[in-house]
């Protein structure tokens, strides 16, 4: 059937076009498409260069009512990755193709356009997803509402979890998982769940939980208790640039800077620790001075002080 819809949406492709479209071997394609015409469907072949199957002028059908995983994956359609990851690669696929077919000529041709000149990545450089296994055995017991015992690796050890998945979150190239346990309601990295198994009991999800809302909220209390602390920096134009490059939170923070007449901005930048600002001032040298507190300059002037006789004594 995708097959049908796809012939139906280019006027011409051929066998090993098809067979890279459904990551099948040409041979299958060709049984494919042997019995679409003997169920009747006027497909045929035209040979020679620029040749390929189509479909005879002026039929069509309508195949675009949704299964039940792809009306899952519509939240993932312009996320091919990550549907695939949850187990849904398949169904994404046939829901473009099905969206494409029900589109009026023009629309769908625009829509055939758009797909062939954009691409989302949505992983920063030099970073890969990470390897999250039990990812489509978690998504659906949410979806489902299914209790599930866990184990989970954190940096404290592992741990046994009985708990209930009220919905998964990508941000990064990775993927999370928010759960309830208890009266608490946590977030787990999927990559650090050793096993997984779902339970036939089932929960009710609160009607008035709004995932995105929590994670939202989540993510401005951890950046909160992650820099607790704040430094007062005075930076270059180009410090202010490498600083900016830290994070949202040193951009931030640096947007809402005065500039003076010399072209210096003070910064008052939330900081993780003293030896984490310390660590991230002399990262930004020359174009950073360190004001406030006082025990952080005297932790730069300490280190400075070490890095320079220990390259003095190379020298």
């Amino acid at each position: 059937m995708s097959i049908l819809i796809l012939l139906q949406l280019r006027p011409q492709i051929t066998a090993p076009a098809l067979a890279r479209e459904f990551e099948v071997s040409v041979r299958t394609i060709l049984r494919d498409i042997d019995e679409l015409s003997a169920a009747g469907v006027p497909v045929y072949a035209e040979r020679g260069r620029g040749g390929g199957f189509k479909l005879r002028e002026g039929f069509a059908t309508r195949l675009n009512g949704l299964l039940g995983d792809e009306a899952q994956a519509l939240p993932l359609l312009g996320l091919p990755g990550a549907a695939s990851e949850l187990g849904l690669g398949g169904a994404s696929k046939r829901l473009r193709l099905k969206l494409q077919s029900a589109l009026p000529g023009e629309s769908a041709a625009l829509a055939g356009r758009l797909q062939a000149r954009l691409h989302v990545d949505p992983l920063d450089w030099y970073q890969g997803g990470e390897p999250a296994a039990h990812l489509p055995a978690l998504a659906q017991a949410a979806l489902e509402c299914r209790v599930v015992e866990l184990d989970y690796l954190s940096w404290k050890g592992e741990r046994h979890w009985r708990a209930e998945p009220l919905g998964v979150v990508l941000k990064g190239g990775s993927w999370y998982a928010v759960v309830r346990a208890g009266a608490r309601t946590m977030t787990l990295k999927v990559s650090n769940v050793q096993a997984l198994s779902v339970a036939d009991e089932s929960f009710e999800r609160p009607a008035d939980f709004d995932l995105a809302g929590w994670w939202q909220a989540s993510l401005q209390r951890f950046e909160h208790e992650l820099r607790p602390q704040t430094a007062l920096l005075r930076v270059t134009a180009e410090g202010r640039r490498r600083l900016a490059e830290k994070g949202s939170y040193a951009a931030q923070a640096i947007a809402a800077s005065k500039v003076d007449r010399q072209g210096l901005a003070s910064v008052r930048l939330p900081i993780e620790s003293l030896q984490q600002a310390a660590r991230l001032v002399l990262s930004l040298a020359p174009e950073v001075e360190a004001l406030e507190p006082p025990e952080l300059r005297e932790q730069i002037v300490a280190w400075g002080s070490q890095l320079a006789r220990r390259h003095k004594a190379q020298a």
